[in-house]
């Protein structure tokens, strides 16, 4: 497998990912069930503390000892941040590194979550400070997503192919008929058990000192392998990057797409059964399921 370097936190191997619960995670399933109202938190302690990441939909505060808070924006409907919640915790239930799931929390109108605090860079912010590491990089990202399709996913967690429905449904500036296409599509594809990030990209890995943690499941899914694969080689094809990345890594991104995507595929398809056919044919639904996953204020990835 790919190595990154041994100065980085995450710089060994990747391991075998656990794929069983232990007894202390398996005792998160029994708050599997709808999440109870959250919790009031002081907006005073809120302005206290300190920002210690951002993203698209929230932004990430130190929330105590060991602990951070994920402060989603107002605009995120509640629906979207307690399904993140409880699928967050299935998925650390089951034995995957991901960080661990405390409390669901009210701020002055707005949701979080309090989640276990993991330092380290993500895979991007990583990247950033080692341009010439991108190739590897994006290699390890494709070994590190096989081995999560490895582990079964919790029954708690939707099908795919439910997933992708909604999506295209729900799908803003879709006709009727453009509609119907997808979900014609969507019904000759494969169903799965394996487990599905759905947003897997390199600022949802964090290299931590005890290897690569995956962050953000709230696209997570029960489904083929190969229908992940095709969410990530579309976001590697057409997502733009976050805007307060600096602007060499746009200009990197902009030359290197095409051969990023092309050695993505390449090392997924080693370790996959399956073809590039196959994971072309979840592009047509995945492109109008995307519209309506779309965050308000970022380009469509067409």
């Amino acid at each position: 497998m790919s190595r990154i370097d041994n100065a980085s936190p995450g710089g060994r191997f990747l391991g075998k990912i656990l794929t069983h619960a232990p007894t202390n995670r398996r005792q998160h399933l029994s708050h599997m069930s709808t999440p109870e109202p959250p919790r009031e938190a002081s907006g005073q302690r809120l302005r206290e503390s300190g920002l210690v990441g951002k993203g698209f939909t929230s932004d990430v505060y130190a929330w105590g000892e060991g602990r951070v808070l994920k402060v989603f924006h107002a605009w995120v409907p509640a629906a979207t941040v307690k399904r993140e919640f409880r699928l967050a915790r299935a998925v650390y239930a089951a034995g995957i590194p991901t960080p661990a799931v405390f409390d669901l929390v009210e701020i002055k109108g707005r949701l979080g979550i309090v989640f276990e605090r993991v330092d380290g860079p993500s895979m991007l912010t990583y990247t950033q400070a080692r341009p010439w590491t991108l190739f590897r990089v994006v290699r390890q990202l494709a070994e590190l997503q096989a081995q999560i399709h490895g582990c079964p996913a919790p029954l708690e967690i939707p099908t795919q192919r439910d997933w992708i429905a909604h999506g295209i449904a729900a799908a803003p500036d879709s006709s009727t008929a453009e509609k119907e296409a997808a979900l014609r599509c969507l019904a000759g594809l494969p169903d799965g058990t394996a487990l599905c990030h759905g947003d897997f990209h390199p600022e949802n890995v964090i290299l931590s000192a005890r290897g690569p943690v995956v962050i953000d499941w709230t696209s997570a899914t029960r489904g083929d392998p190969l229908g992940d694969v095709a969410c990530t080689s579309r976001l590697i094809q057409n997502a733009g990057l976050p805007p307060w990345t600096p602007r060499y890594m746009h200009i990197l991104l902009q030359c290197s797409r095409t051969f990023l995507h092309r050695a993505y595929l390449q090392r997924s398809l080693e370790l996959h059964a399956g073809t590039r056919q196959q994971i072309a044919a979840w592009q047509a639904p995945l492109a109008v399921a995307a519209k309506s996953w779309r965050v308000p204020g970022t380009p469509n990835p067409s």
